[in-house]
């Protein structure tokens, strides 16, 4: 089961929806916490089921259940916090609330990309979001796009 991530921060949109189309994503899974910031330009939650239509075909969800807590980013974001300890109590929170259980392996049968404002998945939750999944889902493979 492939399991796609994208963030947007550091490109344009075209790079960005260029990303989505190419891999064939048809669902783009908002995995933010804040999804309405000024600071996400194009990928206000206003404004992505709009774009991501007409350029990608493709339909927006946003699910905050798959989000850190508000305290927990800013631990690590705002008090500059450490990633290793904002990875496992990110980890903890998500057995905590069994996501698991939450959402099924069916939803991921439509191409789907979950997103998030990091440039990169290195030090983003995404990817643990990915990770966390892969101990309860089998042949769980992430493509950081």
């Amino acid at each position: 089961m492939e399991i796609y991530t994208i963030g947007f921060t550091q490109t344009t949109a075209e790079h960005f929806f260029g990303r989505l189309k190419a891999a064939g994503v048809k669902r783009l899974l908002d995995v933010r916490l804040n999804n309405s910031s000024q600071l996400a330009g194009f990928a206000k939650a206003r404004d992505l089921p709009y774009f991501l239509h007409e350029l990608v075909h493709a339909s927006y969800q946003h699910d905050p259940r798959l989000a850190p807590t508000t305290d927990l980013l800013d631990d690590y974001k705002k008090r500059k916090g450490d990633w290793s300890l904002y990875e496992r109590d990110f980890m903890d929170l998500m057995a905590k609330r069994e996501i698991e259980r939450l959402i099924s392996p069916e939803e991921f049968e439509v191409p789907t990309a979950l997103l998030c404002s990091e440039a990169t998945a290195e030090r983003c939750h995404r990817r643990l979001v990915c990770e966390y999944l892969s101990q309860y889902w089998p042949n769980v493979r992430p493509i950081h796009l």
